[in-house]
């Protein structure tokens, strides 16, 4: 995983090469790469979707995962972080440490996946490597060794040399690394405190422990391009990266990490068998978390399965633990779903979620059916890409990451799809929350309430990230419990629009009122009546509108630190004092997201290519002036004659 640019699928096509899998070498800018299967990835040069190939170092078989570099398709890479055992994270020896490197290295350290640092690009003019290491421990982690140096760096005969534990070949080195293995290892630390001799068997051991345990980040340096270096990193993933052995009698654990259609429309899925094995024609058990507190569980009989193998899927009838297999059979499969039983394995990640919207149409409107349809068939293979339907304007609404996701959808529709469509212009998504308290109540046979229900309402401002929380004020069995679910699911249904059309979040409901006449009274009778009871409390308290917040880190040359505070004053933007750093600055802050991308695209001119930007989703802010409006998919509840005309049909 990388950056865009830094050269993943050109190690991958390097790699498969050095292995045998591949005869000749693919080259992204000719679009004839392994692993960038799609056509729009051939043409564009970048990675959209995660792709999985085998190859084997000596009698250990790795299954490699290519990630998308590019920010708007994070998701994919998100996704491919649940199944890892180490990761590959490259930087370009010329362009550095770029945003999505730090966001990657993060992520990677939190989630404690042992990781190595390869050094891309070191035959390439402007290659760096000293520098490059000292930012690599400021900017990423300290917590790296440099196990190679690269000489005639810069050049076309650049090669890599090993720096040696030994310390009468080089003794700044072997300090350098005991220092540091020592901050983990408290038996070395006590052997270097007391001028013992460390042997290097010794050194190499707690090395490698350290490295599996993602505590310590080896650094290695070479060229996809002219394939030094590649060799050495192989032998240090098998050294250093953990293998799944003595699991396959364990109960079966895998998840699905991604899905395709076949050319008949039939889902594969991409699972990962952490434990156990799965058989064809065997029926295993699909668990899926519908909610935080609710989990679906249901069994499907597989039909075919696909292992990889030296760079191509072979037909297999069983797949065991550890490996990587494409599964036939599974209906309604999704991503994230566990195949077998939950363990502590499956790493539980929680997807941002989009934070832009934009509405799309085909440009036959007669296809807009057919446009829909499409959404949703794409949105089961990626599910962050949300889709909302607008019954009430005929309207189709999508979720967004960013500007490079709407030219990949639109192409993709036109390609495999036959649709030619068109984008509004993207808007963020804001939120409300209530500011203060509000009460209403409806009753059976009074003030026009047309429902055989009796529903009142109390809605207040709720705890921050609290989303929607209910609650009853009435005994449980004072209705029956049909009504109840009825009552429960519309209230949530009718808070995805406010008084100003966005999502309601941090809100407390309480019902405070029921009452039904038996035997008239329906579940029906309340879903109606619930949005004109709960839309009028809400008017009563009030809301305001928030806006979505990036929280940004800036690193950039000093001569740039004004020009940098005048743009993001401009935008809006909040921030921390510069730290100063040698001849750097470091910049601290929140920034609205709907102003983001505009200070990323004057960033590469005023700092001369050196800015490091950086962002991630933090919240949302109180907007202070005019709220801006969504306008509402349905009839509002709000405007009781209208909403009234519609539920009753009485026109």
């Amino acid at each position: 995983m990388a950056h865009v640019d830094a050269g993943k699928t050109s190690l991958t096509e390097r790699i498969l090469f050095e292995t045998n899998v591949i005869a000749e070498i693919g080259r992204v800018d000719q679009g004839n790469t392994q692993t960038d299967s799609l056509d729009l990835e051939k043409r564009r040069g970048i990675t959209i979707k995660a792709s999985v190939v085998s190859f084997f170092v000596q009698d250990l078989k790795i299954n490699l995962i290519d990630t998308p570099g590019h920010a708007d398709f994070i998701a994919e890479v998100e996704r491919s972080f649940s199944v890892l055992d180490g990761a590959i994270l490259v930087i370009s020896a010329v362009e550095g440490i770029q945003a999505q490197t730090k966001f990657l290295m993060n992520i990677l350290m939190k989630l404690g996946i042992p990781t190595i640092i390869f050094i891309n690009k070191i035959d390439r003019r402007g290659a760096q490597s000293h520098t490059l290491v000292k930012q690599i421990k400021e900017k990423l982690t300290k917590h790296v060794l440099p196990l190679y140096r690269p000489e005639n760096i810069g050049t076309k005969q650049a090669f890599i040399v090993e720096n040696s534990f030994n310390n009468d070949d080089d003794p700044a080195f072997l300090e350098e690394c005991i220092e540091l293995v020592a901050l983990s290892d408290e038996q070395l630390l006590a052997s270097y405190l007391n001028e013992e001799a460390v042997t290097p068997e010794r050194l190499t051991s707690a090395l490698t422990g350290q490295v599996r345990d993602a505590r310590l980040y080896p650094i290695y340096f070479g060229s996809a391009m002219t394939g030094v270096g590649v060799a050495e990193l192989l032998a240090g993933v098998a050294t250093f990266f953990p293998t799944n052995t003595c699991l396959e009698n364990a109960p079966l654990c895998g998840v699905v990490f991604k899905i395709e259609k076949a050319a008949a429309g039939e889902k594969i899925a991409y699972v990962r068998v952490f434990s156990g094995s799965i058989n064809v024609r065997e029926h295993i058990p699909i668990i899926r978390n519908k909610n935080e507190s609710e989990v679906e569980t249901r069994t499907d009989k597989v039909k075919k399965l696909h292992v990889f193998w030296q760079g191509k899927t072979i037909q297999s009838s069983k797949v065991e633990a550890g490996d990587f297999c494409k599964v036939w059979g599974l209906r309604d499969i999704r991503i994230g779903d566990v195949v077998g039983e939950w363990s502590d394995k499956i790493k539980d990640l929680h997807f941002v979620a989009p934070q832009m919207e934009a509405r799309i149409e085909a440009k036959r409107q007669e296809q807009n059916i057919q446009l829909y349809r499409a959404l949703i068939e794409m949105s089961e293979e990626d599910p962050l890409i949300r889709v909302l339907k607008d019954n009430f304007h005929h309207e189709i609404y999508l979720r967004i990451f960013g500007e490079v996701q709407k030219e990949v959808i639109e192409t993709l529709l036109q390609e495999n799809y036959g649709l030619d469509v068109q984008f509004s212009e993207t808007r963020v998504v804001c939120v409300e929350k209530p500011v203060g308290t509000g009460k209403a109540l409806e009753t059976i046979g009074k003030d026009g309430n047309p429902f055989y229900a009796t529903v009142g309402f109390r809605v207040e401002p709720g705890m921050l990230a609290s989303g929607i929380s209910y609650k009853l004020e009435v005994k449980l069995g004072s209705l029956p419990l049909p009504f109840h679910r009825a009552i429960e699911d519309t209230v949530f249904e009718t808070l995805k629009q406010g008084l100003y059309g966005w999502e309601v979040t941090d809100i407390a409901v309480a019902l405070t009122h029921t009452g039904y006449a038996s035997p008239v009274s329906t579940a029906g009778d309340f879903r109606k009546l619930v949005p004109l009871v709960l839309m009028n409390a809400l008017s009563q308290a009030g809301t305001v509108v928030y806006e979505p917040l990036n929280q940004f880190e800036l690193s950039a040359p000093v001569h740039s630190i004004s020009q940098a505070l005048f743009r993001l004053s401009a935008l809006k933007a909040t921030f921390e004092k510069p730290l100063l750093r040698g001849d750097t600055f470091l910049l601290t802050g929140a920034l609205p997201v709907a102003s983001t991308e505009d200070f990323k695209r004057g960033l590469h001119s005023f700092t001369e290519g050196e800015g490091i930007f950086l962002t991630k989703p933090s919240g949302f802010r109180k907007l202070e002036t005019t709220f801006p409006t969504r306008k509402r998919a349905d009839y509002n509840p709000l405007n009781r004659k209208d909403y009234l005309l519609h539920i009753l049909h009485t026109y």
